[in-house]
């Protein structure tokens, strides 16, 4: 079971970017990939990681605060994908961005990184002022 992020690069302050995460591997099938909760996390530099956004199966979408009205989370279950449009960027968005996945999390804990199984490598997001 694989996860691959990609979308990540150096914008300036307001600017844009999207990130993708495809997943791959047995588990994956385009049926299954239904049933999980595709989520996004990050980490700065000496912080620890943080909650970004989540999509459940329903694709009831969750945002942290500090994203809402700025970040939108969406899938494509047909390419085993989700997707993280980043708008009005800020410098304080800069860290490396992880996907992950998980059947079993339940929506009071899509918020922990530790409710997941699955992992991508990260993608880095820097802003500049």
């Amino acid at each position: 079971v694989q996860l691959q992020a990609s979308g990540g690069g150096s914008v300036q302050a307001w600017g844009s970017l999207r990130l993708s995460c495809a997943a791959s591997g047995v588990s994956f099938s385009s049926v299954s990939f239904n049933s999980y909760v595709m989520s996004w996390f990050r980490q700065a530099p000496g912080k620890e990681r943080e909650f970004v956004s989540a999509i459940n199966r329903g694709r009831s979408t969750y945002y942290a605060d500090s994203v809402k009205g700025r970040f939108t989370i969406s899938r494509d279950n047909a390419k085993n994908t989700v997707y993280l449009q980043m708008n009005s960027l800020k410098p304080e968005d800069t860290a490396v961005y992880y996907c992950a996945a998980d059947r079993q999390v339940i929506v009071s804990s899509y918020f922990s990184a530790s409710s997941y199984h699955y992992w991508g490598q990260g993608t880095l997001v820097t802003v500049s002022s």
